[in-house]
């Protein structure tokens, strides 16, 4: 069981069960003071996931720190960043979450809903170093992925409404048909050729909404306190340009 209590934690650890059915520890943190949480985790095949909600900046950032394929010319790691709107309910508020608790810290936990995939077409690159405008967690978060940090469109139009510059974002050539035909990375065969590329994530359990008892007083009368918390599931598929498959290994057909 996940409690709310008076005290503010650092951070809590879950034990998550993946969707492959391996174990993974999620660590799970809350800055109220900047009005954000964190959550990382790492999924069965090495790869470690960062996502923060920065709640004062209404911005997702996910961050993917993907294990290279050596033998194949790869670097070490390979990291990704994708940026989008954060939505109103979409998790818990950071002051909350600051204040979990769970009775069993071994119990390995699995979601009580399970939220549909949401398929996102990142066509638009970000100016690391003009990125703050956004959010002032995407130059730590993302310094790695410099020349990988991706957006939408839809979400790029929002925020130049916003008064947020245009000089943050640049368009894929995807977007203004610079490729005639792009294919996907997984039906490219020459990994020097520019494709689509595909990656999935899925945050399998985190805070997505607050539970409220009663009590009630000799009149009868109840009032409403905070007591637990509603866990969720959501998955993420992120589709954009790569200038060569050799950025996008992992998605070959198999």
């Amino acid at each position: 069981m996940i409690l709310i209590c008076m005290e503010v934690a650092l951070e809590l650890k879950v034990r998550v069960r993946l969707a492959d059915g391996q174990i993974t520890e999620e660590v799970l943190e809350a800055d109220s003071e900047k009005d954000s949480i964190t959550l990382e985790f790492k999924q069965g095949d090495g790869t470690l996931i960062t996502f923060v909600a920065d709640f004062k900046q209404d911005v997702k950032i996910f961050r993917a720190l993907i294990l290279g394929e050596l033998e194949r010319g790869q670097s070490q790691y390979q990291a990704l960043c994708f940026i989008s709107r954060l939505n109103h309910n979409e998790f818990i508020p950071s002051e909350s979450m600051a204040r979990l608790r769970q009775k069993n810290p071994h119990a390995i936990r699995m979601a009580e809903e399970r939220r549909g995939l949401d398929q996102l077409t990142m066509n638009v690159a970000l100016n690391l170093s003009r990125a703050w405008q956004l959010s002032s967690h995407i130059y730590n978060m993302c310094s790695e992925a410099r020349e990988a940090i991706y957006t939408r469109e839809r979400d790029v139009q929002h925020w130049l409404e916003r008064g947020v510059e245009g000089s943050v974002f640049e368009i894929l050539p995807q977007s203004v048909d610079v490729v005639p035909v792009l294919l996907s990375c997984r039906s490219t065969r020459d990994v020097w050729q520019p494709c689509s590329c595909s990656f999935s994530l899925r945050l399998e359990w985190y805070p997505c909404l607050l539970k409220y008892c009663r009590n009630r007083d000799t009149t009868g009368k109840g009032s409403p306190y905070k007591c637990g918390i509603k866990s969720c599931s959501k998955g993420y598929h992120f589709t954009y340009y790569v200038p060569h498959k050799q950025l996008c290994l992992w998605d070959e057909e198999t």
